[in-house]
C-alpha cells in the first residue's frame, strides 16, 4: 500500500506560514528630534504598551535621521512613524493609502521658539526684532517642522529675505536639544527650536537662562503625528488600523505620555496637515507636484 505524505506536509506547511502570520513583528519609529538613547527610553515604553493593547509583537527601531524615517516607511522597514509635520506629508505621499491618525493634543496648534545667547542683547518681543539681522543662525534638522520648516516661513515672510541672505551664517544642528546647546554655548548666537523640547529641558534643569533665552514665539500651526501604512490591515487582519488608532488615542498613562511629551493623543487625518504641505511648496522644500 502506498502512503502519500503530500496532504500531511501541506497542513504542516499551512501550520508552519499560518504561525508565522501570527509572530511577525509590528515595526515603528520616530523622527530623530532628540538624542537616540533619550529616544529608545522613551519609544521602548511605548512598544511594550502597543503590543499588550494589539495582542503582536510590537518594536521600536531608532534612525538616524529625518530622511531615514521617511524613507523606512517607505521601504516598509516599519508600518507606524512618530512624524513631525513635514516629514509625515513627505511619507505619506510616498505610500499611497497611508495616513495621519492620532496627533497629540498639543499638536494642534504647535509652536516654535526663536532663542538668542545672551551676548546678542536681544530680548523677548512680539515682533521678529530687526537686530536678528546679521547674527549667526542655527536651525534644528533640514527636514523639522518646528525647527526649520515654520521658522523660516515666518522669517521670510517677515524679513522678505532667504535666512542665507538674512544672517552671516546659517547652520542645521540636526535636533533640537543640540540647538540649545549651541546658542547656550555662543556657537550660534541665535537659533530655532521646537518649543515642546525647550520647556521639557527648562523643567529638568537642563537650560542656563542667563546665557540663553526665548526671545520670540512663532504663530500656531499643526505638527507631529502618527502616520501608518494603508496596508497593515491585510497583514495584521481586519480592523488592525483602527486598533491602533484606538490604542493611541486611549493611551493614558501619566509616565507614557510625558516621553513626548503630550497631555494625550487626539484623531488626525490627512488634511489636517495641507497648510504643512503648502508652506513647503511655498518656501521650495517641497515638489507642487510631488
Amino acid at each position: 500500500m502506498t502512503v502519500s505524505l503530500r496532504a500531511p506536509l501541506l497542513g504542516l506547511a499551512a501550520l508552519c506560514l499560518s504561525g508565522l502570520a501570527q509572530a511577525e513583528t509590528f515595526v515603528f519609529t520616530a523622527i530623530p528630534d532628540q538624542d537616540e538613547r533619550r529616544l529608545t527610553e522613551r519609544f521602548g515604553k511605548i512598544a511594550d504598551y502597543l503590543s499588550d493593547r494589539l495582542g503582536v509583537d510590537v518594536k521600536y527601531i531608532p534612525v538616524k535621521s529625518y530622511p531615514a524615517a521617511v524613507s523606512a516607511f517607505r521601504n516598509d522597514q516599519v508600518q507606524l512613524a512618530w512624524f513631525g509635520g513635514l516629514t509625515g506629508v513627505q511619507a505619506r505621499e510616498l505610500v499611497p493609502g497611508s495616513e495621519a491618525i492620532a496627533q497629540g493634543a498639543e499638536d494642534t496648534a504647535f509652536v516654535s521658539y526663536l532663542i538668542a545667547h545672551e551676548s546678542t542683547g536681544l530680548s523677548e518681543s512680539e515682533q521678529l526684532p530687526a537686530e536678528l539681522a546679521g547674527k549667526r543662525f542655527t536651525f534644528g534638522d533640514k527636514g523639522s517642522t518646528s525647527g526649520r520648516l515654520m521658522p523660516e516661513f515666518f522669517l521670510r515672510q517677515h524679513f522678505e529675505q532667504a535666512p542665507e541672505d538674512l544672517f552671516s551664517r546659517v547652520g542645521f544642528s540636526g535636533d533640537h536639544n543640540r540647538t540649545i546647546s549651541l546658542v547656550q554655548s555662543g556657537a550660534y548666537e541665535v537659533g530655532a527650536v521646537n518649543y515642546a523640547v525647550w520647556d521639557a529641558e527648562l523643567e529638568k534643569g537642563n537650560i542656563d537662562e542667563s546665557k540663553v533665552s526665548v526671545i520670540w514665539t512663532s504663530p500656531e500651526y499643526p505638527d507631529y503625528q502618527w502616520s501608518i501604512r494603508g496596508d497593515v490591515n491585510a497583514r495584521f487582519g481586519d480592523g488592525f488600523k483602527e486598533k491602533v488608532k484606538q490604542a493611541l488615542l486611549e493611551m493614558k498613562d501619566p509616565e507614557l505620555l510625558a516621553a513626548f511629551p503630550r497631555s494625550g493623543f487626539v484623531d488626525a487625518t490627512n488634511d489636517d496637515y495641507a497648510p504643512i504641505r503648502d508652506t513647503a511648496v511655498a518656501i521650495g522644500i517641497m515638489d507642487p507636484d510631488q
